[in-house]
């Protein structure tokens, strides 16, 4: 499909699912190589990762863990600017290396709160994976090693992302149509 209504936007197609498995495969591929003898743990950053997570995870070939976290920044189509930790982290990461596994990086400022909250907890290293980053739109500086794609600053929905709790189950990213 070409475009798709969710709820009151119409959005069109921005990237397909053949590229987004493909790209996340290479990213995975640059992790196993990066990081192989390590161990990592995962830490999925929920709702909206959870379907780049789990085609990530299935071409990580190194020994790894995997758990998950739940912060958020966005109600309907905007960021609200305040991060809220809703399910904490319950695995001891002191010493471990940890990847954050983030659907999209928009101003960076959740990510930024995230790593605040991570280096109490003493990690030996932690690189972020993100399926998506919008660099136009960053206002910190962060160090995104495994990133698939870059985008414009554009409203996105699909692969796991949603628009107001919907639209996370289309196979393809789409933007909205202004």
């Amino acid at each position: 499909m070409n475009t798709v209504q969710v709820k009151d936007k119409q959005f069109s197609l921005y990237i397909s699912e053949d590229s987004l498995l493909k790209r996340v495969k290479e990213v995975a591929e640059q992790i196993n190589a990066d990081l192989a003898g390590k161990k990592p743990l995962f830490l999925v950053i929920l709702n909206g990762s959870f379907v780049f997570a789990a085609d990530l995870l299935r071409d990580i070939t190194i020994p790894s863990e995997i758990t998950f976290i739940r912060v958020a920044s966005y109600e309907g189509f905007n960021s609200t600017g305040e991060v809220k930790q809703l399910i904490g982290l319950s695995q001891n990461i002191e010493g471990r290396t940890v990847v954050i596994v983030e659907d999209i990086i928009d101003s960076g400022k959740t990510m930024q709160e995230l790593l605040k909250m991570l280096e109490k907890e003493n990690p030996k290293e932690v690189h972020i994976a993100s399926l998506l980053v919008k660099p136009g739109n960053l206002k910190v500086n962060l160090n995104i090693p495994y990133r698939c794609f870059d985008i414009d600053n554009d409203f996105i929905v699909g692969y796991g992302l949603d628009y107001d709790h919907e639209g996370r189950n289309l196979r393809h990213i789409y933007k909205v149509i202004e």
